[in-house]
């Protein structure tokens, strides 16, 4: 089969007319666009289109199709698997939805917010709050991370285990579909059980099924109270047992509970201009931890205190620090957020996000750890993670130097095989929050039954039979993908 190739300047001319010349970037102006945040993916996008509205995305799609080119959706560019990067062998634009940055509606009475695929999460967080609620994603790119993204990534973060990920904080999409449809399925509705949830298909999917430009998010009451602190631990089983404890202490009022390996805080401290250690001492592990509640009689700080204690007389905690202010609480959550940035400065990171059961969590970190350091014997193998829903991500960082070129690639590879084998022994997954986006494409089938990777393209198929939106991505199809630089193959 020959796909005709199209007319690329006239292609983008037309984009032109679409969302304005300014907003159709090319050469050096498409360059910040073009990679991701670590640089170790890099794409060829034709042009980096930004749409200021739904109907602009949809007329791009029908654009793109009709042109034959292949459309990467990309909102703050900040995930980990290379998801919102153009492929190098298809004609490809990436349509970038940042400037569709509106908070449509705040339903105070509903506990909802309809907000469009460009507002960076800092700014949904603030305006939850200044209508004295919260939205609780959250996660280290706070500060420069979409929704659209979050959304289409499945997005995690430190709030999972009271609140659950974004496929449990949505109640609604809009979203272009590859032929350009625009499905407006913003209810704000918890009960609606008219035929299939179609919003799912759309979550986790990374691009790949269509583009979402808006959605209607759960907000939750402010916190009145809060309390935090950093412990110190021999063991992950400890750990487990320390989550378990504080839950039953507060009446399951734990906001965040964060593992961090010794390793870890100690890349973190050599980086993070601000950091400081909270102990005098080395320990094998920390957890960063947080109660709160909406009440503001409830005494958060004196349960904390309180369930520390016993932890501590049952030689569960070796020590702990907790946080008597506001500002000290922030730095010490600053040992977390700042993780993915210290790791990068460090050396080449291989970072993985694994699941597994939590009660699996102890041998699968030592199992993992062990064959790591035994093929890597140059590499960091560091932990952080979310104990509370079994996602702890296995970091291994490699000294640059001793890694050049496509070396570096190939011992990630390797690397990743190993943290996917144990995890998957373990009834784990390769992917619990980052998604598959390009760099595990061809790890799914490996992991996934023959019925799962049937039923997911037989999905793919029907929403976008020409492969149009993100391919490269999650599946590969079999045949010519629109825009092939390469029409022969």
């Amino acid at each position: 089969m020959t796909v005709q190739q199209p007319d690329h300047a006239v292609f983008l001319q037309a984009a032109a007319v679409i969302v304005g010349e300014r907003h159709v970037r090319t050469g050096a102006d498409a360059e910040p666009y073009q990679q991701d945040w670590r640089g170790r993916y890099r794409g060829h996008a034709l042009a980096v289109l930004l749409p200021a509205s739904a109907e602009q995305v949809a007329a791009l799609v029908v654009l793109c199709g009709s042109a034959g080119i292949a459309v990467v959706p990309q909102a703050g560019n900040t995930g980990l698997t290379g998801g919102a990067v153009a492929p190098d062998d298809v004609a490809t634009v990436i349509i970038n939805v940042s400037r569709l940055n509106r908070v449509r509606e705040v339903d105070i009475a509903n506990n909802s917010m309809t907000v469009e695929a460009g507002c960076i999460l800092a700014d949904v967080r603030t305006a939850a709050e200044q209508h004295g609620r919260q939205f609780p994603m959250l996660l280290g790119s706070v500060g420069s991370c979409e929704i659209g993204g979050l959304i289409s990534t499945n997005a995690g973060g430190t709030g999972v285990l009271r609140y659950g990920n974004m496929r449990e904080l949505v109640l609604g999409l809009e979203v272009v579909l590859a032929d350009g449809s625009l499905w407006r399925g913003l209810k704000a509705l918890r009960k609606d059980n008219t035929g299939y949830d179609l919003k799912q298909l759309f979550i986790g999917a990374e691009g790949t099924l269509g583009i979402v430009t808006a959605a209607v998010l759960k907000l939750h009451p402010a916190l009145a109270v809060s309390a935090t602190a950093m412990v110190a631990l021999r063991s992950v089983g400890d750990a487990i047992t320390l989550l378990q404890r504080i839950q039953q202490a507060t009446g399951g009022r734990v906001e965040a509970f964060e593992l961090m390996s010794h390793g870890q805080l100690d890349i973190v401290l050599r980086h993070h201009a601000q950091a400081s250690d909270p102990f005098g001492a080395t320990h094998p592990w920390y957890v960063i931890l947080e109660v709160a509640d909406g009440a503001a009689e409830w005494q958060a700080q004196q349960h904390l205190e309180q369930a520390l204690e016993a932890a501590m007389q049952d030689d569960i905690v070796v020590d702990a620090v907790i946080a008597m202010d506001t500002a000290k609480a922030e730095r010490l959550w600053s040992l977390r957020h700042t993780i993915s940035e210290s790791n990068k400065r460090e050396g080449f990171t291989i970072s993985n996000d694994t699941s597994v059961p939590i009660a699996a969590l102890p041998a699968f970190i030592e199992q993992v750890t062990s064959r790591l350091q035994q093929r890597f014997a140059d590499a960091q193998v560091c932990h952080c993670g979310h104990v509370g829903d079994g996602n702890v991500h296995v970091i291994i960082v490699l000294p640059r130097e001793a890694y050049p070129g496509d070396t570096a690639e190939q011992a990630a590879a390797e690397a990743n095989t190993i943290v996917h084998q144990q995890s998957v022994a373990l009834g784990g997954s390769i992917s619990a929050e980052h998604g598959i986006g390009r760099m595990h494409i061809d790890r799914l089938p490996l992991y996934a039954s023959d019925v799962e990777m049937a039923m997911m393209r037989s999905v793919k198929l029907a929403l976008d039979p020409r492969n149009l939106m993100n391919p490269g991505k999650v599946l590969r199809l079999p045949g010519p993908v629109v825009g092939s630089l390469n029409p022969a193959q």
